[in-house]
């Protein structure tokens, strides 16, 4: 069993900045994270895609995202991390963490999720 916890959310003012954490836990002597994904979900819409970072390092963005926000790992701490910086109005939503792991280093990876995390950005 692995569970994924998202932390790092709250209300800021827009032009400030705000750090996502994503770290995924498990009963077993250790876990092995693939690629971390951020997603942000408004009520009524389709979910967006924000960053992604791969085991090595590579990184992709959302357009909406690019330049603006840094996605990071710490693998000896099973984390991921959002920096978001300049933050504006539009980025107000609930993000998730979608974490590829694996529990057994001779197992699959499956997929598991984050509750979200709401962020809020005031004009």
């Amino acid at each position: 069993q692995v569970q994924v916890v998202e932390s790092g959310g709250g209300l800021v003012q827009a032009g400030g900045s705000l750090t996502l954490s994503c770290t995924a836990s498990g009963s077993a002597p250790s876990l092995t994270l693939n690629s971390m994904t951020w997603y942000r979900r408004t009520p009524g819409k389709q979910r967006e895609f924000v960053a992604r970072i791969r085991s090595g390092g590579r990184t992709d963005y959302a357009d909406s995202a690019r330049g603006r926000f840094t996605i990071s790992r710490d693998n000896s701490k099973n984390t991921v991390y959002l920096r978001m910086n300049s933050l504006m109005p539009e980025d107000t939503d609930t993000y998730y963490c979608d974490a590829l792991v694996a529990d057994d280093p001779l197992g699959p990876y499956y997929d598991y999720w984050g509750q979200g995390i709401k962020v809020t950005v005031s004009s």
